[in-house]
Parts: C-alpha cells; sequence; structure tokens
C-alpha cells in the first residue's frame, strides 16, 4: 500500500484470543489504522484487552521499533499533571531543579497510551488538545515549542461521547480522538470465544501447574456465567481452578457465584445475581416499587432489576443518594448516573412514599433539620420543604439538593 510502512507481525496482536465476528471486526479495522499513525481511541470494559491492543497498534505502526510509553492518567497528580505530560524547564516551580522531559518527549519516535484518558483534568484537554493538532509542546515555564513524533493511542472504559454531550469531557477533544474508535466487545457479546480462551488459559499454565482438562459441563457453567471483570475474571477463575485440581477441572473447582445473564449491550453492574439476591429485602419492609408485593428476580431483565434495587434503595434511605449507594456499597457519582438513567429521582421517590406523622407538603412553614432529613453533617439528605420567608429570614437562596 503506498504510503504505508507495513508490518505484518504483531506478537500482541497475535495473543488476542477468539474467533467471533464481533472481535474479528474490530482486529481487521485495527490491522488498517494502524500502519497509518493516526491517533485512535481504544474503548471497553475493564478486562477486555485494550492494552493488549494498544501494544498491538505500536507493534503493526509506522515506527515500531521506537518505545512503547503508557501514562495512567487517572493516577497523574492533578497539580503536576501539565508537568508529568509535557515537561518543565529548571524553576519552572518550587522543587523544579532542573529541566525534566515529560512523557510526550520520553515516547517521541513512538507510541504514547494515555490510559483512563476520561480522566485528564479539564484545564489540560486543551493542551493536549494542541499538541495533537499542531504536534508540538511547550514545557510548563518553557519559552517557546519543540516537535515531538509520536503516535498517540487513548484508552477509556468511560462512554466519552456522552461525557462530552453532558460537559465532563471537551466535545472538540473527543471528536480528534474518536476520528478513529476500535470498541473491543464485552465478553458476554463474544461468548462463543469462551472455550477458545479457556484452552489458552490452560495451555498457558501448563509449564507451571501441568496438563489440565475441563469437564464440558464445567466449560458450559463458564460459557453461561456473566462476567462482568471479563477476560481478565476468566483467566483468574481458569488459573484458580486449575491449582484446586489435579487433571481434570469440574464445575465445582471453578467456585462461581449464581451466573446473571446481561441482555446484549446490557452495561455490567458490580454486582453478581447472587449479591442482588442478598440485597433483596424481606416482603413488608422492602416492597416491589410498583406492585406492592416482594422484589423478585426471576423471570425478569437484568435491567428492570438493576432499576428496582436502585429505587428500593432511594426510598429506603428516604430519598437521600449518599445513603442509598453507600446502602449499596457503591459511589455517589455511579448512583447518582444510575438514577438519571432510569429516570428516578428523589422527590419522585419521596412522593411515592405515604407521608409521615407530621411531614407536611410544599410552600408551609420551615421543618426542623430531623423533618428536613438533614444527617449530623447538617447535609440535605432527602426533599426538603421551606416557606419563602423563611428563608429569606435566615438569609438562604433556595434549598440545596443533591
Amino acid at each position: 500500500m503506498v504510503g504505508r510502512k507495513c508490518h505484518s507481525q504483531s506478537p500482541a496482536l497475535e495473543a488476542i484470543v477468539g474467533d467471533t465476528p464481533e472481535l474479528k471486526s474490530v482486529l481487521a479495522r485495527a490491522r488498517l489504522v494502524a500502519p497509518t499513525g493516526t491517533p485512535v481511541l481504544v474503548t471497553g470494559e475493564s478486562g477486555t484487552g485494550k492494552e493488549l491492543l494498544a501494544r498491538a497498534l505500536h507493534e503493526l505502526g509506522p515506527r515500531p521499533e521506537g518505545p512503547l510509553v503508557t501514562v495512567n492518567c487517572g493516577a497523574l497528580p492533578r497539580e503536576l499533571a501539565e508537568s508529568e505530560l509535557f515537561g518543565h524547564e529548571r524553576g519552572a516551580f518550587t522543587g523544579a531543579a532542573a529541566r525534566r522531559h515529560g512523557w510526550f518527549e520520553e515516547a517521541s519516535g513512538g507510541t504514547l497510551v494515555l490510559d483512563e484518558i476520561g480522566e485528564l483534568p479539564m484545564d489540560l484537554q486543551p493542551k493536549l488538545l494542541r499538541v495533537l493538532e499542531t504536534g508540538r509542546i511547550r514545557r510548563v515555564g518553557g519559552a517557546g515549542e519543540s516537535g515531538v513524533l509520536v503516535r498517540v493511542v487513548a484508552m477509556t472504559l468511560r462512554d466519552l461521547g456522552l461525557e462530552a454531550r453532558r460537559g465532563g469531557f471537551r466535545a472538540d477533544l473527543y471528536y480528534r480522538l474518536a476520528g478513529f474508535e476500535l470498541p473491543l466487545p464485552p465478553l458476554r457479546s463474544r461468548r462463543g470465544d469462551i472455550a477458545l480462551l479457556v484452552r489458552h488459559f490452560l495451555r498457558e499454565l501448563a509449564p507451571e501447574l501441568g496438563a489440565r482438562e475441563i469437564e464440558p459441563a464445567a466449560l458450559a457453567a463458564l460459557e453461561s456465567a456473566s462476567w462482568p471483570g471479563n477476560i481478565r475474571e476468566l483467566r483468574n477463575v481458569v488459573r484458580r481452578a486449575a491449582i484446586l485440581t489435579q487433571r481434570q477441572i469440574d464445575v465445582a473447582a471453578l467456585e462461581l457465584t449464581q451466573p446473571a445473564r446481561f441482555p446484549a449491550g446490557e452495561p455490567a453492574l458490580p454486582l453478581r445475581l447472587a449479591e442482588v439476591d442478598a440485597l433483596t429485602p424481606p416482603p413488608v419492609a422492602a416492597p416491589h416499587p410498583s406492585s406492592g408485593d416482594s422484589l423478585q428476580l426471576r423471570g425478569r431483565t437484568f435491567a428492570e432489576i438493576e432499576r428496582d434495587v436502585y429505587s428500593w434503595s432511594l426510598r429506603e434511605n428516604g430519598g437521600s443518594r449518599r445513603r442509598a449507594a453507600k446502602a449499596l456499597s457503591i459511589a455517589r457519582s455511579t448512583f447518582c448516573e444510575k438514577v438519571k438513567r432510569y429516570g428516578l429521582d428523589d422527590g419522585a421517590a419521596a412522593r411515592r412514599r405515604p407521608l409521615a406523622e407530621g411531614q407536611v407538603g410544599p410552600l408551609t412553614p420551615a421543618l426542623s433539620p430531623a423533618d428536613r432529613g438533614e444527617g449530623p453533617e447538617g447535609e440535605t439528605d432527602g426533599p426538603q420543604s421551606y416557606s419563602w420567608g423563611s428563608l429569606k429570614g435566615r438569609g438562604e437562596g433556595p434549598p440545596r439538593r443533591e
């Protein structure tokens, strides 16, 4: 092909095991874009093989003999992130005793992999965009720019398109990176590859643990599991089972929790179905949001179960997203995202509950902190009800909501 220096061999690409159409399509696109040096955005859930694909892009790229540098954007100290990426001059800030090359200069002549690109601070995103557009960097405290020859591969498990629409990621940087996107499918979308992966892992383990076989029933159990941790989780399960058995791996050796089947394209909640069962409340204490009966799991889609779990936790905690998230042992930001996705809000959740004795509706005199649902730190946890006069008398504005 004219204008491309093609390298057909890539150990990393050959290490990506699978034969399903979903995976083969991504790998075919990777072979086409790799020799061009075009920035690439590799997306996919945790454990789907993003790092392996990024290494393959480098090995098949125009400068495979150059350095391959990987930087975790989520681990960069915010106050030093610019210096880490672009370097700094002597005296640029307190402690800058000498000039330092940044990761872009370290990767010059090769590939720079920006892992967790969605965690890059907003104030650095326009500077990264400029580097991608011009191929030039400016060190912190520097007077001029210098050129770098770097192929950038960005990786993320987040939906950057959605983040850009919400204002959490610069749209112009997203469109620049997403000019060529390689979305790696989750393992639940390529169950036909599980048998190939299992046998591949057993071959890798053979020199260390000896030869192992797997019973058909055990393989069927692996193929029906949900795998929220994707290939990484499957590899760990196979390794543990190989350690626990002498020759033949059976279902018991897998030590699988009860599998939850995810609909195609449904994102994985960090809960297995067995753990959702553990959260299922008794019939009286936690009624089903719509029917009044206890929460039912069987015969329902995972999205329905997930929505009801979030709705139940929100209602049981008085509309407080902070307490509801804590009850489910997840981050508050994750809980709020799910609440928005499923159309649940604390006000609606509170309106579905019967009013407790002494509870009042809107446009009534201000309530006590206990009635308002304020926590010990004074944080408002539930729906509030104030009179405007009481707010003005206290010199406050409209009530703050979570």
